[in-house]
């Protein structure tokens, strides 16, 4: 796949196409960022928010106390993850005038776009302004990403980082073996950000080694061996100054890591096995233990929860790069920047795929394979609409349309299923009305947050009070402590349910479904993502639903 920009002659109508791309692609930011302003307080509360604020604060003091305070070295398994983002938060948190989960939220949006625009500029260098837009276009359209932007702590930053540190490695590719200033911050910048959040950044790595072999062959065919080592060695001399950037980036938001020098292989032993207490969620219909999930678990979800559009020209433009990769003609440099690519938007899914670990909460953990993936797809439309161009023209307009057409259709589903985007299922999978029965949708709760909005406008309009002497209670299926934030200090929640006046359930298959009242029900597409009951005077024994064998 050759660059869209890669022409004979720069006429001034290419010029103007390039310069309408980059404007395009500026406008496309400048909206998200709007959006993402305007609605970012509509993102309820995780499972992991509220320890992942407790860890912030345990991060800070033990900065604050010059490391007296060491409480943040041991706090469950967090101090196994940097927490760059959470102490991020914590300190926004003291300067702007919005609650701490609120800020969290921001902040989130903000991290997106963020990675929104350097996946713009990853795809700009390596297919063009075309290929930079469509691959904005193909992420920011991606509900799955875009949802997740919002509120996951762990995985959308690690995304973005990830995305930093491969802009870092084309241009290394590109700057051979003369990297500037500039590439040698990038990388590591990017390093420290990624392993620093999660020890799988160390994969990327991988994709250098695997990436970097057609230039290193094409070194030594025109250096020899020895001049191609030297020329390495020289690079590596010159990039140590951003690798010594890099590691005190991940000791600063991660310094569990730098505390003893096998702390980060202790941190990648550890998550290489199961730590938790096995449980089951629905994939596919059944009920599987997250240990025994099938290896088709990540290309399943990955298949019906992209768009359909990002997900035809992945494929395009993984199966571009591997005819590309034996031909003579194409430059080493080339195969290198989409192999590495390549190996970054697939070798995850691969390894997950041979190892068989444990597995659970959709795709969540691998979101930082969609920037690389949407890089890809970008790629291959722009080597489409440079190919149409030089044999069939007429056909152009037709493409954009289609191409158009396919982005029109997360849309509509973003908007429909928000601010839940990240629950998205494609048209392939029948959308979330056909998916409910056979995965899990809300797995992170988020609906609890409008579940706890309509409780409190339900008892407002009936101008009701609790019971003299104490507060209303609410049982919750479901995350507790989110629910305790979302509904206020009016409230008190736990699992009981014998003497609770309301029960709230998120609509997956672990809450039943109760005879009582419905006061408040949260639906997208006709699917129920969490109900709250009046339970006053009715014997309820247990949310839980017994799970079928």
């Amino acid at each position: 796949m050759s660059s869209i920009t890669t022409s004979a002659i720069d006429t001034p109508a290419q010029r103007s196409v390039e310069r309408t791309c980059d404007d395009l692609a500026i406008l496309v930011l400048a909206v998200v960022a709007v959006i993402a302003g305007l609605t970012f307080r509509d993102y309820g509360l995780g499972w992991d928010d509220y320890t992942h604020a407790e860890y912030a604060d345990l991060l800070l003091r033990m900065y604050g106390s010059g490391f007296k305070d060491t409480g943040a070295l041991s706090f469950a398994n967090l101090y196994m993850y940097g927490g760059g983002f959470d102490m991020a938060a914590a300190l926004l948190h003291k300067v702007i005038p919005l609650e701490l989960f609120e800020t969290r939220r921001l902040l989130g949006a903000v991290v997106g776009v963020i990675g929104l625009a350097v996946t713009w500029r990853l795809g700009r260098r390596v297919g063009g302004p075309l290929a930079g837009l469509a691959a904005l276009l193909l992420l920011a359209l991606c509900p799955t990403f875009y949802g997740h932007m919002f509120m996951n702590p762990k995985d959308a930053p690690f995304a973005v980082a990830m995305v930093i540190l491969m802009l870092g490695l084309v241009r290394l590719a590109e700057e051979y073996p003369e990297p500037s200033p500039r590439t040698i911050l990038i990388v590591g910048l990017g390093a420290g950000l990624s392993i620093g959040s999660r020890i799988l950044g160390g994969l990327a790595l991988v994709y250098a080694v695997a990436g970097f072999a057609p230039l290193f062959v094409d070194e030594i065919r025109t250096h020899g061996a020895r001049g191609a080592a030297w020329r390495f060695l020289r690079v590596v001399y010159v990039l140590m100054p951003g690798l010594i950037l890099g590691y005190l980036v991940m000791g600063l938001i991660w310094p569990w890591s730098i505390m003893e020098p096998d702390n980060p292989f202790q941190a990648l032993t550890y998550f290489s096995h199961f730590f938790e207490k096995p449980w089951k969620e629905m994939f596919d219909g059944a009920l599987v233990s997250v240990p025994d999930m099938p290896w088709s678990y990540l290309p399943t979800l990955f298949a019906l929860q992209l768009p359909e559009v990002l997900l035809g020209l992945l494929i395009a433009g993984v199966v571009g790069t591997l005819m590309l990769l034996p031909r003579p003609d194409v430059a080493a440099r080339r195969k290198t920047i989409l192999l590495m690519l390549t190996s970054a938007a697939t070798l995850p899914l691969l390894i997950a795929m041979v190892k068989r670990p444990a597995l659970y909460n959709g795709i969540r953990h691998f979101i930082f394979v969609i920037p690389p993936m949407a890089v890809l797809a970008g790629t291959a439309f722009a080597w489409a609409m440079n190919w149409l161009g030089e044999n069939r023209r007429s056909w152009q307009p037709a493409v954009v349309a289609l191409f158009a057409f396919g982005l029109m259709l997360p849309l509509a589903e973003m908007i429909r299923l928000h601010p839940y985007q990240y629950t998205h299922f494609n048209y392939i999978a029948g959308t979330v009305r056909e998916a409910d029965d056979r995965f899990m949708l809300d797995y992170w709760g988020l609906a609890l947050k409008q579940a706890s909005d309509g409780l409190r406008e339900e008892i407002a309009d009936r101008q009701e009070v609790p019971p003299r002497g104490r507060k209303w209670k609410v049982a919750v299926c479901g995350p507790q402590r989110p629910a305790q934030v979302a509904l206020g200090p009016d409230f008190t929640i736990g699992w009981d349910s014998h003497a609770a006046d309301f029960a709230m359930t998120l609509g997956e298959f672990y809450c039943k479904g109760l005879t009582a009242p419905v006061l408040v029900e949260i639906k997208r597409d006709d699917v129920v993502f969490a109900r709250v009951y009046d339970i006053r005077g009715r014997s309820i024994s247990s949310l839980l639903a017994i799970p079928a064998p």
